[in-house]
């Protein structure tokens, strides 16, 4: 079972720097929505000012003609910044909407460059919890934020300003009150944060667990582990309440204290202020706008603290994501690209039309060098281990001539399948060399190397849609009668045809709702309609019976004349006729010859084939 990796701290600052990047993309429409938020806390706070006016020019001499005009201007100005805000907010959902689109995209597209290592260290359920909570409480924070925050500023600014205007002594009382509510906020938000940070990591992990026992509930059900796996969740979830509880109950905090801190201020605000009417010192205009200013002062503040868990949460988020975004990507220097080529003149020419014939092509000082593909493979002293100490081929010395079937055989761990794994690149040599048609892989772009191989594996993966569409996965250009031709070349239009829906039939939940074999049928269709110079097939036909394998041997001969076949099985009956088997055992190749040398030989190979012939 993974475990989750524990959450990296990154620098707040660093990850606000990374979201203003994203938000920098859409220079005119945050100015305008700056604009407009201003507009609509400009039209507040000057509309409040007007209490003064209003009350000591007119409604005290009782002019009510004046007042009913006052009224009506009063009204306009609120009626525009009505029309800001919601100018604001539809701007703002818009853009928000266009910069996490982009992140998601951003973030999408380095998932793709990251090495098979750091997937192997990571769940599904944790990655995907990037793209799913992450990505949400993102969008939630950047909808409402970056406007409350602009507001939040003109308004405490604005109404400073305006307090101090109406009365400077009076003013230092909000002041004082403002600075407590300020350092209110601080501490909670520092202690909310960490237990934020918590409660992000616990729910990609409950993410991970609940993602591995729904797709292994088979397995669960089969070795009666409910009860096991029920406590297992049963901690996650406790681990994530206990998180989610602190988390919320500082933040929480916040709202209370800061409500409480601007009842007090009004009510001491309102008392002082009464005093100075009373004695000369103030008039009762003034005052009436200074006590909307008092509560208008802890509203952006409010408005902050009501935000304030979707602010950490989305930090917390997106410090992941970018975490994530920061992972290195795979290596990939290689210069050495794979075109179609034909022959003019007794010399290769690079071509757009598929020819069956393909080069690697090499760009020089002189011009280009084309080195026709033909499938020699060669390992030199190649060691390579998926855990540091611990290697599984040692010192590895291979070859494989263009055209020949190559067999891997030996027990399970020997190294069978990780020799492929090099073959493709999927991970990285500790050391050695990997040549390919005399050309070392790494000088190879991965993206051209992985299009000469065409790879069938036992672990056969089917996507959503229909039994066409999968075949043509693995060439998407190929034509309804390339489908049909490379699934006759599998064997598997028979099945295919008495399905009611034929090549259209929709497959979901990769392709459950087909046999083992039917989905190993398809995946070797899905190789042969790409065409590839070299095949690999790692344990194909496992879930295949001994009939229906001759056919798809018989058909894939055919495909692969004259190129290099990879194939690794348990099956011995399935590799006699490899022109070349290699026995593993613990990293190193303990023998390699043809069947029958093998068998002459009577060393391990002899051993496997006749304990399996006797088992059979």
């Amino acid at each position: 079972m993974k475990t989750p990796q524990s959450a990296r701290p990154k620098n707040t600052l660093h990850t606000i720097a990374r979201l203003v990047r994203y938000l920098g993309r859409h220079k005119l429409a945050m100015a305008a929505v700056a604009l407009l938020v201003i507009v609509s806390s400009m039209a507040n706070i000057l509309g409040t000012y007007l209490l003064r006016p209003v009350i000591n020019g007119l409604i005290l001499p009782g002019d009510m003609r004046g007042l009913a005009l006052a009224i009506a201007g009063m009204a306009g100005m609120y009626l525009l910044g009505a029309i800001a805000t919601w100018g604001y907010n539809q701007l703002m959902v818009h853009t928000s909407q266009q910069v996490v689109a982009q992140i998601r995209d951003d973030l999408f597209r380095h998932v793709q460059t990251l090495p098979l290592r750091y997937f192997d260290a990571h769940t599904h359920g944790e990655l995907m919890s990037r793209f799913t909570n992450d990505v949400d409480t993102l969008t939630e924070a950047l909808n409402s934020s970056f406007a409350m925050l602009i507001q939040s500023a003109v308004m405490i600014v604005g109404t400073i300003t305006m307090l101090l205007v109406l009365n400077v002594p009076l003013s230092l009382i909000v002041i004082v009150f403002l600075a407590l509510m300020l350092l209110a906020i601080q501490i909670y938000s520092r202690r909310s944060r960490r237990q934020f940070r918590e409660q992000q990591k616990w729910l990609g992990s409950m993410n991970g667990f609940v993602e591995e026992m729904v797709t292994g509930q088979k397995v669960g059900k089969l070795f009666n582990h409910q009860e096991q796996d029920m406590e297992e969740f049963r901690r996650r979830n406790e681990a994530l309440r206990q998180a989610s509880t602190r988390a919320l109950a500082y933040s929480g905090m916040m709202v209370p204290t800061i409500v409480s801190l601007s009842y007090f201020n009004y009510a001491v605000s309102a008392c002082v202020g009464g005093l100075f009417v009373l004695g000369g010192g103030m008039d009762l205009g003034s005052l009436a706008s200074y006590l909307v200013y008092v509560r208008q002062s802890a509203m952006p503040l409010n408005q902050f603290t009501q935000q304030v868990n979707f602010l950490l949460a989305a930090l917390a988020g997106a410090e992941r994501i970018f975490t994530m975004m920061e992972e290195p990507a795979e290596v990939d220097e290689g210069n050495v690209t794979l075109c179609n080529v034909r022959e003019e003149n007794g010399a290769l020419v690079r071509c757009q039309a598929h020819t069956g014939r393909f080069a690697w092509r090499r760009q020089t000082a002189d011009g280009e060098t084309l080195v026709p593909l033909r499938g020699d493979v060669r390992f030199s002293q190649v060691r390579f281990g998926y855990v540091p100490g611990s290697p599984i081929l040692d010192g590895i010395d291979l070859f494989a001539r263009p055209g020949e079937k190559i067999a891997f055989v030996g027990s399970t761990g020997a190294g069978k399948t990780t020799i492929i794994n090099l073959i493709n690149r999927f991970y990285e040599l500790d050391g050695g060399v990997i040549t390919y048609d005399g050309i070392d892989v790494r000088d190879i772009r991965k993206a051209d190397l992985r299009r000469s191989l065409s790879m069938v594996i036992q672990d056969t993966h089917l996507f959503t849609g229909t039994i066409a569409d999968n075949i043509r996965y693995g060439r998407l250009d190929a034509t309804d009668e390339e489908v049909e031709a490379a699934a006759k070349l599998a064997n598997a239009h028979s099945f295919i045809s008495r399905l009611p829906e034929g090549y259209r039939t929709m497959l979901h939940d990769d392709g459950a709702n087909l046999s083992q074999g039917q989905r190993q049928l398809l995946a070797i269709a899905r190789a042969a309609v790409s065409r590839p110079p070299v095949l690999i097939l790692d344990e194909a036909t496992s879930s295949i019976d001994t009939r229906t394998e001759a056919l798809i041997e018989r058909g894939m001969d055919a495909l692969m004349a004259g190129r290099t076949v990879f194939v690794i099985a348990h099956r011995l009956s399935t590799v006699r006729n490899s022109q070349a088997i290699l026995v593993l055992e613990h990293g190193h190749i303990i023998e390699r010859g043809d069947h029958e040398t093998l068998l002459q030989q009577k060393g391990r190979y002899y051993s496997l084939y006749t304990g399996r012939f006797e088992l059979e």
